[in-house]
């Protein structure tokens, strides 16, 4: 009953704002600027009240939400107009709406899951028999005539995690190659952003460990060893490559089209080890900078949107203008080289990039 009723006001909200916005089509001019002021009044009054706490905000319902998330993609001074919630929130209310319809498209097919009874008795055979492997807690399960007991690959789900962290050995050899080579090292890595259609998107990223340039990119709805192979054709024109190229575990990354690919070119390919990305933290701290710098403020369209906020981020920001740590605080890209003058006679022309997301200068005295 709760649940019907709030699926009744969300439908009631939606057809008010509908209804409002006839009414208001019909209006003329004067009378659309008549109500405007009328409004804006009000609203100033009102906003007078809640930042003198006389009164507290209100909840915004799913329907306004949902009305706001539209209105960031075809009002483009929106952030102007919004005065209840911050612009972040509305990108937040996005994100939030993508997991929940991407969660009723994922739920659980397959093979029924398995009692927490039979999973107690699991573990405390395991626990009682540490030598016993998956088959034979099967085995011994089927021979104490227990109906239908779970597979091998079901009981190995239950065992306890063995797994023991990387020792400093192994971190310091990792990182002795990373340091040792890394004139000579690429990493490659894929992150995924949701459209405003709630549709997936895959980003394909290539870049150099020395300089942090990012040398290639991608998109792509479907991943497969054929467009990646493309992808990296395209970045690798005469014989411009690395010796070593750094990825995960992905399966793109490890079919065999890819590999032979690297081999012909003579391209060593270097795994990183299963749940280890301080491995590839090159890739890993670029996926983190496009994501809090660009990806958590804009919602992309569809493919074509997404592919130019990159495109105008990575080469008029990130490659060109954007300092890194990592790199004694230079560009990737070297840029022109000012001569020192004191900060009271400096003077800056700001260039807009995004919209004015973000700004590069060039230095005029």
């Amino acid at each position: 009953m709760k649940i019907v009723r709030s699926v009744f006001f969300h439908v009631k909200d939606w057809f008010s704002f509908f209804l409002r916005f006839l009414i208001s089509w019909f209006k003329t001019s004067q009378a659309k600027n008549l109500e405007i002021l009328a409004l804006r009044s009000q609203l100033a009054l009102y906003q007078q009240y809640v930042d003198n706490k006389k009164f507290p905000k209100p909840k915004t319902t799913p329907a306004f939400r949902q009305l706001w998330v539209l209105l960031s993609r075809v009002f483009s001074n929106w952030k102007i107009d919004l005065i209840l919630v911050k612009p972040a929130t509305v990108i937040k209310w996005h994100r939030t709406a993508f997991r929940i319809n991407w969660r009723s498209k994922s739920r659980k097919t397959g093979r029924p899951s398995i009692s927490r009874e039979t999973i107690a008795l699991i573990k405390r055979i395991h626990k009682e028999n540490p030598m016993f492997s998956p088959e034979k807690i099967h085995e011994k399960l089927k021979q104490l005539g227990v109906n239908n007991p779970p597979a091998p690959n079901t009981i190995a789900k239950y065992f306890p995690k063995t797994r023991k962290p990387p020792s400093q050995k192994q971190i310091q050899s990792w990182k002795t190659f990373l340091k040792n080579h890394q004139s000579r090292i690429w990493a490659m890595d894929f992150f995924t952003i949701p459209t405003l259609k709630f549709e997936v998107l895959y980003v394909f990223i290539l870049i150099k460990h020395s300089t942090r340039e990012i040398i290639h990119f991608g998109i792509t709805p479907n991943p497969n060893s054929r467009w990646l192979k493309q992808c990296l054709r395209t970045a690798t024109p005469y014989d411009f490559k690395p010796d070593y190229l750094i990825h995960d575990n992905d399966p793109v990354f490890l079919a065999k089209e890819i590999q032979d690919f690297l081999q012909a070119s003579e391209i060593k390919s270097k795994k990183t080890s299963i749940q280890s990305p301080w491995q590839n933290p090159i890739a890993e701290r670029a996926v983190g900078i496009l994501r809090q710098e660009l990806l958590n403020h804009i919602i992309p369209l569809n493919e074509e949107h997404l592919h130019q906020l990159l495109k105008e981020y990575i080469d008029d920001y990130y490659n060109t203008y954007r300092t890194h740590q990592g790199i004694d605080c230079k560009t990737p890209i070297p840029g022109e080289v000012y001569f020192p003058t004191d900060i009271s006679n400096t003077r800056l022309k700001a260039n807009p990039i995004l919209n004015g997301l973000y700004h590069n200068y060039k230095k005029i005295s």
